[in-house]
């Protein structure tokens, strides 16, 4: 069997590794309910719909802050 002739150095293992450290970009659909951008398989953050039906009680985000 081959052997190296010399040590890989490491500016070369590292690139070699990060060459597949990459990120897909999010998948987005549009909700039927509210037409807004949404992933999918997940609830829409703006009108709480999944599948047709309620799931998340949408709260309005300053309810209960009583700041003067």
């Amino acid at each position: 069997m081959a052997n190296p002739k010399w040590k890989t150095p490491r500016s070369k293992t590292r690139s070699r590794r990060a060459a597949n450290w990459k990120l897909n970009p999010v998948t987005v659909m549009e909700c039927p309910q509210c037409h807004q951008p949404k992933r999918p398989h997940f609830a829409c953050e703006t009108c709480g719909m999944y599948d047709g039906r309620m799931v998340v009680e949408i709260r309005d985000e300053h309810a209960g802050h009583n700041h003067g």
